[in-house]
């Protein structure tokens, strides 16, 4: 029975879009404009401890597409999960709140800015895949490089 209890756990309790916005500030003038429009995607992630072995994970694009200098639209998604990770050793703790879950929760991100972005009347815009390892090795890296203070 006490091995039972020190099993590892990793499963999702919840998904769900946590926030979310649109802005057409230009609307209806600018779908009667034609060009290539600059499309800038910014990402955020956040965790937070709910509980005891309960955790948000949360992944943030935020959509701005511009014609020449004026705005198509703006989108920001916060799409967010919640996952019960429990007996899991310290230095792999980490690695799975800052990969694993972004991993698991940014397809629903994906899905929901380009849902809105087409229900806004636009070609849907679809993010590209993220590279989260990669991300988290750069985002540690850059922690140890910085002075302590």
């Amino acid at each position: 029975m006490a091995e039972e209890s020190q099993t590892p756990v990793f499963q999702i309790q919840r998904v769900y879009l946590k926030e979310a916005s649109l802005e057409q500030p230009n609307s209806p003038h600018i779908f009667l404009e034609e060009g290539q429009p600059n499309i800038d995607v910014q990402l955020a992630m956040g965790a937070e401890n709910l509980a005891d072995g309960i955790y948000e994970i949360s992944v943030t694009a935020t959509v701005t597409t511009k014609l020449e200098d004026r705005v198509m639209f703006l989108v920001e998604c916060k799409q967010a999960a919640i996952f019960e990770i429990r007996n899991i050793e310290a230095e792999q703790l980490d690695p799975i709140i800052g990969v694993a879950c972004p991993q698991i929760v940014y397809p629903y991100l994906r899905s929901s800015v380009s849902d809105f972005v087409t229900r806004a009347g636009f070609p849907p815009v679809h993010l590209s895949e993220i590279n989260f390892q990669a991300m988290y090795e750069k985002q540690r890296a850059e922690q140890a490089a910085a002075p302590q203070q």
